[in-house]
């Protein structure tokens, strides 16, 4: 069965010291799942990565892991995936995440997912993509970097423009459904090979 929407989704190759960072990843999983979704991520079984994979399989959904050779091992590759692509480096996993993507998703993750998700966001800014992005701000995880980014407009780097870009939310369900929905109104052709 054809997916209905493909998110690509960035978060922790750790589990995190709080619980609740783990029951959110299996959350996002079991969401795309049920909603006929595909999970687009780094490939890796470790950590949060793991848990959102196997919780989006085991809900029905189909799930792309995009891995360079140099992490296989080191990220345990999730050899259940629907699909595992071994890629020679991290921009061509960037690349190929993004190509298969409709939306993109920060959950709480280390400075991997911090890169991944700036990344993105600055290529929608450059106009490279139009594909929706969120930040999911469990239990506060991202206050401090979104106190940050708003100080940055203040300091006139930033423009709340920018900061309009990224939908924020602090439950999964709700920020899915608002990425899918975006995601649906904009698709559009992109020309990511320009990066």
């Amino acid at each position: 069965m054809t997916p209905t929407f493909s998110l690509c989704v960035y978060c922790g190759s750790r589990p995190g010291t709080d619980p609740v960072f783990a029951e959110l990843a299996k959350d996002v999983g079991h969401w795309i799942g049920t909603h006929g979704g595909q999970l687009v991520y780094g490939g890796g079984h470790n950590g949060l990565m793991g848990l959102m994979a196997d919780a989006t399989l085991s809900a029905g959904g189909t799930v792309v892991g995009v891995i360079p050779k140099a992490l296989v091992e080191k990220e345990s590759a999730h050899r259940g995936c629907t699909q595992l692509h071994v890629v020679e480096t991290m921009h061509d996993r960037k690349k190929l995440m993004a190509e298969h993507a409709d939306a993109f998703l920060a959950l709480p993750g280390g400075i991997g997912t911090f890169e991944e998700f700036f990344e993105v966001w600055t290529w929608r800014q450059l106009g490279y993509h139009d594909k929706p992005i969120g930040l999911l701000n469990c239990n506060g995880y991202y206050d401090a970097l979104l106190e940050f980014l708003n100080s940055s407009i203040q300091h006139g780097f930033m423009t709340a423009a920018q900061i309009k870009m990224i939908q924020t939310g602090s439950q999964p369900g709700p920020l899915l459904a608002a990425l899918v929905q975006e995601a649906a109104l904009a698709a559009r052709p992109t020309e990511l090979g320009q990066i």
